[in-house]
Protein backbone atom coordinates (compact mmCIF):
# COMPACT_ATOMS: atom_id res chain seq x y z
CA UNK A 1 0.00 0.00 0.00
CA UNK A 2 1.21 3.50 -0.85
CA UNK A 3 1.43 5.33 2.53
CA UNK A 4 0.76 8.67 0.84
CA UNK A 5 -2.76 7.51 -0.01
CA UNK A 6 -3.68 8.02 3.64
CA UNK A 7 -3.10 11.75 3.18
CA UNK A 8 -5.09 12.05 -0.04
CA UNK A 9 -8.05 14.43 0.32
CA UNK A 10 -9.50 14.03 -3.15
CA UNK A 11 -13.27 14.51 -3.08
CA UNK A 12 -13.20 16.20 0.32
CA UNK A 13 -14.47 19.70 1.08
CA UNK A 14 -12.66 21.79 3.68
CA UNK A 15 -13.91 25.01 5.27
CA UNK A 16 -11.16 27.13 6.82
CA UNK A 17 -11.79 30.32 8.80
CA UNK A 18 -9.17 33.03 9.11
CA UNK A 19 -7.72 31.68 5.87
CA UNK A 20 -6.51 34.88 4.20
CA UNK A 21 -3.09 34.86 5.88
CA UNK A 22 -0.80 33.15 8.35
CA UNK A 23 -1.61 29.71 9.73
CA UNK A 24 -5.08 29.62 8.16
CA UNK A 25 -3.78 30.33 4.69
CA UNK A 26 -1.02 27.73 5.01
CA UNK A 27 -3.52 25.10 6.16
CA UNK A 28 -5.93 25.92 3.33
CA UNK A 29 -3.10 25.73 0.81
CA UNK A 30 -1.82 22.35 1.98
CA UNK A 31 -5.29 20.78 2.25
CA UNK A 32 -5.97 22.02 -1.27
CA UNK A 33 -2.66 20.67 -2.53
CA UNK A 34 -3.66 17.30 -1.03
CA UNK A 35 -6.78 17.33 -3.21
CA UNK A 36 -9.47 18.99 -1.08
CA UNK A 37 -11.79 21.66 -2.40
CA UNK A 38 -11.15 24.55 -0.02
CA UNK A 39 -13.56 27.24 1.12
CA UNK A 40 -11.34 30.19 1.99
CA UNK A 41 -13.06 32.31 4.62
CA UNK A 42 -12.10 35.60 6.24
CA UNK A 43 -13.57 39.03 6.98
CA UNK A 44 -12.42 40.89 3.87
CA UNK A 45 -13.60 40.26 0.31
CA UNK A 46 -10.40 41.40 -1.41
CA UNK A 47 -8.25 39.22 0.83
CA UNK A 48 -10.17 35.97 0.28
CA UNK A 49 -10.49 36.66 -3.45
CA UNK A 50 -6.73 37.15 -3.73
CA UNK A 51 -5.94 33.97 -1.82
CA UNK A 52 -8.45 31.91 -3.82
CA UNK A 53 -7.00 33.19 -7.10
CA UNK A 54 -3.48 32.40 -5.91
CA UNK A 55 -4.57 28.85 -5.13
CA UNK A 56 -6.36 28.46 -8.45
CA UNK A 57 -3.16 29.35 -10.26
CA UNK A 58 -1.68 26.23 -8.66
CA UNK A 59 -4.60 24.03 -9.70
CA UNK A 60 -6.35 24.08 -6.32
CA UNK A 61 -10.13 24.44 -6.36
CA UNK A 62 -10.84 27.32 -4.00
CA UNK A 63 -14.03 29.21 -3.16
CA UNK A 64 -13.66 32.58 -1.44
CA UNK A 65 -16.32 33.39 1.16
CA UNK A 66 -16.53 36.45 3.36
CA UNK A 67 -17.48 35.61 6.93
CA UNK A 68 -16.86 37.46 10.17
CA UNK A 69 -16.40 34.85 12.90
CA UNK A 70 -18.05 37.17 15.38
CA UNK A 71 -21.31 37.40 13.43
CA UNK A 72 -23.76 34.50 13.60
CA UNK A 73 -25.41 35.44 10.30
CA UNK A 74 -22.01 35.21 8.57
CA UNK A 75 -21.37 31.76 10.04
CA UNK A 76 -24.77 30.56 8.85
CA UNK A 77 -24.11 32.00 5.39
CA UNK A 78 -20.70 30.31 5.26
CA UNK A 79 -22.23 26.88 5.82
CA UNK A 80 -25.15 27.59 3.45
CA UNK A 81 -22.87 28.76 0.63
CA UNK A 82 -20.62 25.73 1.05
CA UNK A 83 -23.58 23.38 0.85
CA UNK A 84 -24.94 25.12 -2.27
CA UNK A 85 -21.53 24.92 -3.91
CA UNK A 86 -20.41 21.43 -2.87
CA UNK A 87 -23.30 19.72 -1.04
CA UNK A 88 -20.95 18.41 1.67
CA UNK A 89 -18.49 19.45 4.39
CA UNK A 90 -15.77 17.00 5.34
CA UNK A 91 -13.28 19.17 7.18
CA UNK A 92 -13.70 22.28 9.30
CA UNK A 93 -10.66 24.24 10.46
CA UNK A 94 -11.43 26.94 13.01
CA UNK A 95 -8.45 29.26 12.80
CA UNK A 96 -9.98 32.74 13.09
CA UNK A 97 -9.10 34.43 16.38
CA UNK A 98 -8.63 37.82 17.97
CA UNK A 99 -6.54 39.29 20.74
CA UNK A 100 -7.18 43.05 20.89
CA UNK A 101 -5.40 43.62 24.20
CA UNK A 102 -2.00 42.95 25.78
CA UNK A 103 -1.54 43.38 29.50
CA UNK A 104 -2.80 42.26 32.91
CA UNK A 105 -6.27 40.73 33.12
CA UNK A 106 -7.26 43.43 35.61
CA UNK A 107 -7.01 45.94 32.75
CA UNK A 108 -9.30 43.97 30.41
CA UNK A 109 -12.72 45.60 30.16
CA UNK A 110 -15.99 43.74 29.57
CA UNK A 111 -16.25 44.68 25.91
CA UNK A 112 -12.83 43.27 25.10
CA UNK A 113 -13.51 40.14 27.15
CA UNK A 114 -16.77 39.53 25.28
CA UNK A 115 -15.12 40.06 21.88
CA UNK A 116 -12.34 37.57 22.62
CA UNK A 117 -14.76 34.91 23.84
CA UNK A 118 -17.19 35.54 20.97
CA UNK A 119 -14.64 35.02 18.22
CA UNK A 120 -12.28 32.52 19.84
CA UNK A 121 -14.86 30.22 21.43
CA UNK A 122 -18.50 30.87 20.59
CA UNK A 123 -17.90 31.26 16.85
CA UNK A 124 -16.19 27.86 16.81
CA UNK A 125 -19.17 26.33 18.60
CA UNK A 126 -21.63 27.93 16.19
CA UNK A 127 -19.80 26.80 13.06
CA UNK A 128 -19.26 23.26 14.30
CA UNK A 129 -22.87 23.07 15.48
CA UNK A 130 -24.01 23.80 11.92
CA UNK A 131 -21.47 21.49 10.29
CA UNK A 132 -22.41 18.61 12.63
CA UNK A 133 -25.67 17.47 10.94
CA UNK A 134 -23.98 17.61 7.54
CA UNK A 135 -21.07 15.48 8.70
CA UNK A 136 -23.36 13.10 10.56
CA UNK A 137 -25.44 12.46 7.45
CA UNK A 138 -22.27 11.85 5.43
CA UNK A 139 -21.01 9.36 8.00
CA UNK A 140 -18.19 11.42 9.43
CA UNK A 141 -15.83 14.35 9.23
CA UNK A 142 -12.87 16.04 10.84
CA UNK A 143 -12.90 19.18 12.97
CA UNK A 144 -9.59 20.89 13.67
CA UNK A 145 -9.52 23.78 16.10
CA UNK A 146 -6.51 26.05 16.40
CA UNK A 147 -5.85 26.86 20.04
CA UNK A 148 -2.52 28.03 21.49
CA UNK A 149 0.14 27.10 24.00
CA UNK A 150 -1.59 29.78 26.07
CA UNK A 151 -4.52 27.41 26.43
CA UNK A 152 -2.26 25.02 28.34
CA UNK A 153 0.22 27.41 29.97
CA UNK A 154 -1.17 30.96 30.36
CA UNK A 155 1.04 33.50 28.63
CA UNK A 156 2.11 36.74 30.27
CA UNK A 157 0.10 39.67 29.01
CA UNK A 158 -2.31 37.39 27.15
CA UNK A 159 -4.55 36.42 30.04
CA UNK A 160 -8.07 36.44 28.59
CA UNK A 161 -6.75 35.20 25.23
CA UNK A 162 -5.24 32.26 27.13
CA UNK A 163 -8.57 31.69 28.90
CA UNK A 164 -10.38 31.57 25.56
CA UNK A 165 -7.88 29.09 24.14
CA UNK A 166 -8.21 26.86 27.21
CA UNK A 167 -11.98 26.90 26.70
CA UNK A 168 -11.44 25.94 23.06
CA UNK A 169 -9.43 22.91 24.10
CA UNK A 170 -12.25 21.80 26.40
CA UNK A 171 -14.88 22.45 23.73
CA UNK A 172 -12.93 20.30 21.29
CA UNK A 173 -12.81 17.43 23.76
CA UNK A 174 -16.55 17.70 24.38
CA UNK A 175 -17.26 17.54 20.64
CA UNK A 176 -14.94 14.56 20.28
CA UNK A 177 -16.69 12.71 23.09
CA UNK A 178 -20.24 13.46 21.97
CA UNK A 179 -19.81 13.19 18.21
CA UNK A 180 -17.42 10.26 17.90
CA UNK A 181 -20.31 7.83 17.53
CA UNK A 182 -21.28 9.73 14.38
CA UNK A 183 -17.85 9.27 12.85
CA UNK A 184 -16.84 12.88 13.54
CA UNK A 185 -13.35 13.44 14.90
CA UNK A 186 -12.38 16.66 16.71
CA UNK A 187 -8.81 17.60 17.54
CA UNK A 188 -6.98 20.73 18.58
CA UNK A 189 -3.60 22.15 17.58
CA UNK A 190 -1.74 24.38 20.04
CA UNK A 191 0.86 26.45 18.20
CA UNK A 192 3.65 28.18 20.03
CA UNK A 193 5.12 31.45 18.76
CA UNK A 194 4.65 31.30 14.98
CA UNK A 195 5.97 34.05 12.72
CA UNK A 196 2.73 35.55 11.42
CA UNK A 197 1.18 39.01 11.28
CA UNK A 198 -1.09 38.04 14.19
CA UNK A 199 1.87 37.44 16.50
CA UNK A 200 4.00 40.34 15.21
CA UNK A 201 3.68 42.41 18.44
CA UNK A 202 5.53 39.57 20.20
CA UNK A 203 8.30 38.65 17.76
CA UNK A 204 9.00 42.23 16.67
CA UNK A 205 10.00 42.98 20.26
CA UNK A 206 13.65 41.92 20.06
CA UNK A 207 14.15 41.67 23.82
CA UNK A 208 11.05 39.52 24.23
CA UNK A 209 11.94 37.35 21.23
CA UNK A 210 15.48 36.70 22.46
CA UNK A 211 14.20 35.77 25.92
CA UNK A 212 11.68 33.42 24.34
CA UNK A 213 14.25 31.73 22.08
CA UNK A 214 16.72 31.33 24.94
CA UNK A 215 14.25 29.18 26.90
CA UNK A 216 12.98 27.25 23.90
CA UNK A 217 14.48 23.79 23.17
CA UNK A 218 14.39 24.34 19.40
CA UNK A 219 15.66 27.94 19.81
CA UNK A 220 13.50 29.43 17.05
CA UNK A 221 10.03 30.56 16.11
CA UNK A 222 7.78 28.23 14.20
CA UNK A 223 6.48 28.66 10.65
CA UNK A 224 2.86 28.54 9.60
CA UNK A 225 3.70 25.73 7.16
CA UNK A 226 4.69 23.58 10.13
CA UNK A 227 1.19 23.94 11.54
CA UNK A 228 -0.31 23.03 8.16
CA UNK A 229 1.40 19.64 8.01
CA UNK A 230 -0.09 18.71 11.37
CA UNK A 231 -3.51 19.89 10.19
CA UNK A 232 -3.20 17.72 7.07
CA UNK A 233 -2.52 14.68 9.24
CA UNK A 234 -5.57 15.38 11.42
CA UNK A 235 -7.78 16.02 8.41
CA UNK A 236 -6.79 12.82 6.65
CA UNK A 237 -7.39 9.10 7.05
CA UNK A 238 -3.88 8.88 8.51
CA UNK A 239 -5.47 10.18 11.75
CA UNK A 240 -8.58 7.99 11.57
CA UNK A 241 -8.19 6.86 15.20
CA UNK A 242 -7.29 10.29 16.57
CA UNK A 243 -9.97 12.33 18.30
CA UNK A 244 -10.01 14.56 21.35
CA UNK A 245 -6.27 15.04 20.97
CA UNK A 246 -4.37 18.16 22.03
CA UNK A 247 -1.37 18.48 19.74
CA UNK A 248 1.41 20.79 20.88
CA UNK A 249 3.40 22.38 18.07
CA UNK A 250 5.47 24.78 20.11
CA UNK A 251 9.13 23.92 19.72
CA UNK A 252 9.14 22.51 23.23
CA UNK A 253 7.77 25.62 24.96
CA UNK A 254 5.47 23.67 27.27
CA UNK A 255 8.02 21.06 28.36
Amino acid sequence: MNPYEKFDLQGKVAVITGASKGIGKSIAHLLGAAGAKVVVSSRHQEAVEAVAEEFRQEGIEATPTVAHAGKLEDIEALVAKTMVQYERIDIVVNNAAVNPVYGPVIDTDNQVFDKIMQVNVKAVFELCKRAYPVMKEQGGGSIINISSVGGVTPEEGLGIYSVSKAALISLTKVMAKEWGKDGIRANVICPGLIKTKFSAPLWKNEEMLNRFKKDLPLSRMGKSEEMATLALFLASEAASYCTGGVYMADGGFTI
